[in-house]
């Protein structure tokens, strides 16, 4: 396993995080320990009405962002809960660097770049010498972001409605040194 680092990119809803964790299974069934933070929808009679985040070592989730959260960080309809994201987000980050093979965050998008602890764990993670699965808000012209997207050491990949199937076998194979 090379010490690459892949940022997965595609408009809302186009399969980010599906396809990152269709990776961490396939990285997990070879015996990787993978580490660092998953978002997933909350879902409402099939409504999306918030996120989910959670630490994928330990499990730990909470409401991160939702239709009835009071917040002065808010993103579309959302109110954001930044203790949240630090809590369990930035700490999931910090395990990782330390203990895990891969690093995974998801995502990197316009409700985590509101919080500087979060912003420093990820430019933190960047630095340690491990692959790292990002998933990245497609059209943020967020610092963070660009400056992700303009490092030498980030593979940027689009997720799309034709490729989200194979996807995940091709970031393996980058991972594994097997395509260029």
């Amino acid at each position: 396993m090379n010490n690459i680092k892949i940022g997965i990119t595609g408009l809302p809803s186009a399969g980010k995080t599906n396809t990152l964790i269709q990776v961490i299974k396939m990285l997990e069934s070879e015996g990787f320990k993978v580490g660092g933070m998953i978002t997933e929808p909350i879902l409402d009679d099939n409504k999306r009405t918030g996120l989910y985040v959670i630490d994928w070592i330990t499990k730990k989730k909470a409401v991160l962002a939702a239709t009835d959260i009071q917040s002065k960080f808010t993103v579309g309809k959302y109110g954001i809960d930044i203790q949240v994201l630090e809590d369990i987000g930035v700490q999931a980050l910090t395990n990782a660097c330390a203990d895990a093979d891969v690093i995974v965050i998801d995502e990197v998008g316009k409700i985590e770049v509101e919080s500087k602890k979060f912003v420093k764990a990820v430019e933190d993670a960047l630095e340690v010498e491990k692959p790292m699965l990002l998933t990245l808000h497609k059209k943020s012209r967020n610092p963070l972001l660009q400056d992700i997207r303009r490092r030498d050491d980030v593979r940027i990949l689009e997720v799309t409605p034709i490729n989200r199937n194979l996807l995940p076998y091709k970031i393996m194979k980058l991972m594994k040194g097997e395509l260029l």
